[in-house]
């Protein structure tokens, strides 16, 4: 029999049709959270993006543009 991933009840799943390279503020914050050791909130991408993360005219947010913004916000500190 086949184990089901681990869930966090407060977060929904992950679709499996995730585009990483577009998406909105609730998927990426759903993927950081998935992927990392700490909640990352809807309102927490917000803020990076007021900050200045790169986001498409669509408002759509490519994951690699993300994590290569973060790196170098975290570089500059």
């Amino acid at each position: 029999m086949a184990e089901s991933p681990m869930q966090n009840p407060l977060q929904s799943p992950i679709p499996a049709t995730v585009n990483p390279l577009s998406l909105s503020i609730d998927e990426l914050a759903r993927m950081l959270s998935a992927g990392g050791g700490r909640r990352v909130t809807a309102e927490q991408v917000q803020a990076d993006l007021d900050a200045g993360a790169p986001v498409g005219r669509d408002g759509r947010i490519n994951l690699v543009q993300y994590a290569a913004w973060l790196l170098r916000e975290v570089q500059s500190r």
